[in-house]
């Protein structure tokens, strides 16, 4: 059985200590990892981008989460003596169920040229992760697959090109790191009929390449209540029999806007994610109390699923502070997924530290909870 995970993604940690990010605890400056390790995290997991800038070299942004710089992260990782889950996104830049753009090398692939550049993608940055001693202890082919990835050739409803991507992928992982675990990753955890639909295709039908766990992204404002999550989880442990982890959660700490932060115009600042509207419809107050209530009805949730098979959770952008130079995309990102922006910050008030970097109070509920 996996060993139960308290795990944290802090993929824009390299990018905002770059530009001046700080982080304490108890008011003593610390070293992210080290801050969370001592709250009892047990693992980090980091996305890695393709090739996440410009064809004049300029960067992306949102952590610029290429091979290079996803590397010096792991190594941080593997330092700290922590577990490591490398997040594949087969994109330049974010894919999740909204966008899953190929990346600018494949632009022109037809199928079988996909399915090839998936497995050698995968194989050479494996191939390169384990020589430099970091090798994944877990290992996400795509993100949030809910809609397939690789688009248009890789969008649902076209399972089987789907199963024939992410079977590549999986291939590779395990002849270079067979000990790795490989996750499958869908959003809308709430959603039963989606999970029912999608796993089916990819196991039953399209008898897809095995796997070891379910991921699931649950975001309490777009996914559904905390009851939806419960009855999904319990019914997809048993249906498929996988152990189960919820590869993205957060939860608000305030509604306090943090523009004095960004020091952005403010037309050219997003603001954050939950919107006061989607405030309303979560039963948690956007306090750090209710960042702390929620986290433990979170963690309710998860011991109901049967056989023990939930088994922990990634917390989303733990550490994404509002530092001045670094939001969600750059104006060459704006450019290549062509949207007109703005950029800055979504996520300040879901990390698990406020605008400052004092550590919050839900980090002491994560580390005191014990699974049952």
């Amino acid at each position: 059985m996996l060993d139960y995970i308290k795990g944290m993604d802090i993929s824009s940690l390299d990018e905002i200590e770059k530009l001046g990010a700080k982080f304490y605890d108890n008011g003593k400056e610390g070293d992210l990892i080290q801050i969370l390790k001592s709250y009892d995290t047990n693992y980090i997991r980091l996305r890695l981008w393709n090739d996440p800038k410009s064809p004049e070299g300029k960067p992306y942004g949102a952590g610029n989460t290429d091979y290079e710089t996803t590397l010096r992260m792991a190594k941080r990782v593997k330092a700290a003596g922590l577990g490591f889950l490398l997040d594949f996104h087969y994109s330049d830049f974010w894919a999740d169920p909204g966008k899953q753009r190929k990346p600018k090398a494949w632009a022109d692939y037809n199928v079988d040229q996909l399915e090839r550049a998936v497995y050698d993608f995968t194989k050479e940055m494996m191939t390169g992760f384990v020589k430099e001693g970091v090798a994944p202890d877990m290992v996400q082919v795509g993100n949030e697959l809910s809609k397939g990835f690789l688009w248009p050739e890789g969008q649902i409803p076209n399972y089987a090109n789907i199963t024939r991507f992410i079977s590549a992928g999986i291939r590779a992982v395990r002849e270079v790191c067979p000990t790795a675990k490989v996750m499958l990753h869908l959003d809308n955890g709430g959603n039963n009929a989606l999970y029912r639909e999608w796993f089916d295709q990819y196991i039953h039908v399209n008898k897809g390449e095995d796997f070891d766990i379910i991921g699931l992204s649950y975001y309490p404002f777009w996914h559904g209540t905390l009851e939806d999550l419960s009855n999904n989880m319990q019914d997809i442990a048993v249906r498929f029999g996988k152990e189960l982890v919820v590869a993205e959660v957060s939860m608000g700490h305030t509604t306090q806007d943090y523009a004095a932060y960004e020091k952005l115009a403010p037309e050219d600042r997003k603001g954050m994610a939950t919107k006061l509207e989607l405030c309303e419809k979560v039963p948690f107050a956007m306090t750090k109390g209710g960042q702390c209530d929620f986290m433990r009805a979170f963690f309710a949730v998860l011991e109901k699923v049967p056989e023990k098979k939930g088994r922990g959770f990634f917390y989303w952008e733990a550490g994404w502070l509002p530092v001045p130079g670094s939001g969600w995309a750059t104006e060459a990102a704006l450019a290549y997924i062509k949207e007109s922006g703005p950029g800055g910050n979504e996520w300040a008030n879901q990390a698990l530290f406020d605008y400052d970097g004092n550590a919050l109070p839900a980090l002491e509920v994560i580390r005191d909870y014990r699974p049952k």
